[in-house]
């Protein structure tokens, strides 16, 4: 996240050693990603395009990603840390309208369907956002989400964590032997890493919103980790950004144990293996994706 640079012998160990390093500009906008020679046999890519431009397949996969987003966000706003500060209505209305959507989401059989469902949910969850942060009101006010530019403290955070998780969600699927351009819910567009946008969908909730919430509500961010610019736009200023990223590398070597494959793991290992889980699906040795579902 500087214009410091990086050695070509540096470059060129990490493609070796198959460790993506990505640029990006001190305000965290992605330059450019280098990557070591391409894992995996061209035969995994081919069923992925293939898969890539049958609906049917798109869809059925786009729904256990969608799935899964829903189930921990909902999984996000039960959780009982929030004490008796929170408007407890608010927070189950929201949680009940969530769990009517993932019956609804499994039977769905058009992508647009499913893309409104996914529309649904998520101005349930964000309509209930700003009841969970609880310090610093004044500072960390959430109104709602605003992108290019964000328009406040929380949203300069969620949108610099989306950025990290999607950096590292497209290195995953590299790793793995998947091109992480062509998805199955973001359709191809140039320059995007679409299945990179597909993978992070149900991360949000547990390895972004969840971060943000915390580095809020234990004070480890305050007023003056931001920049506050005449257009409106809030960005994290340096020192915010290095305290983001500390706190970013900590919790992504804390554990936990995977839903599905019932291991204990990193959660920075989690991008990896939900990639890994997908690719084995794409080569038909699992019946279906298995989302990872947030306990």
């Amino acid at each position: 996240f500087s214009y410091a640079g990086a050695s070509p012998a540096l470059m060129g160990v990490c493609a070796q050693r198959q460790i993506g390093l990505s640029f990006c500009t001190p305000r965290g906008k992605f330059l450019a990603r280098v990557c070591g020679e391409g894992n995996g046999n061209v035969l995994l890519r081919r069923t992925q395009y293939r898969t890539g431009d049958d609906p049917t397949q798109c869809c059925q996969i786009s729904r256990t990603m969608i799935f899964g987003k829903l189930f921990n966000a909902r999984w996000s706003i039960e959780r009982r840390d929030h004490g008796l500060r929170v408007d407890g209505e608010k927070l189950v209305s929201a949680s009940k309208q969530i769990y009517g959507l993932l019956s609804q989401v499994k039977e769905v059989s058009a992508p647009e369907e499913l893309r409104g469902l996914e529309g649904v949910g998520a101005s349930a969850y964000f309509s209930v956002f700003d009841e969970m942060i609880l310090g610093d009101k004044e500072t960390f006010s959430f109104q709602g989400r605003s992108r290019r530019p964000p328009l406040d403290a929380v949203n300069a955070m969620l949108s610099f964590a989306y950025s990290l998780l999607a950096h590292d969600c497209a290195s995953a699927l590299e790793s793995v032997g998947l091109d992480s351009y062509v998805g199955f819910l973001h359709r191809d567009r140039p320059g995007r890493t679409s299945l990179a946008l597909d993978l992070m969908e149900e991360l949000r909730p547990c390895m972004a919103d969840r971060f943000v919430l915390t580095l809020i509500n234990n004070r480890q961010v305050k007023a003056g980790d931001f920049q506050y610019m005449e257009s409106g736009a809030v960005l994290l200023a340096d020192g915010g950004r290095k305290t983001f990223l500390k706190h970013w590398q900590e919790k992504k070597k804390e554990t936990l144990t995977h839903p599905y494959l019932e291991e204990k793991l990193p959660w920075g290992m989690i991008p990896y293996t939900q990639a890994l889980l997908l690719a084995r699906y794409l080569r038909g040795d699992l019946d279906a994706y298995p989302p990872f579902l947030w306990k």
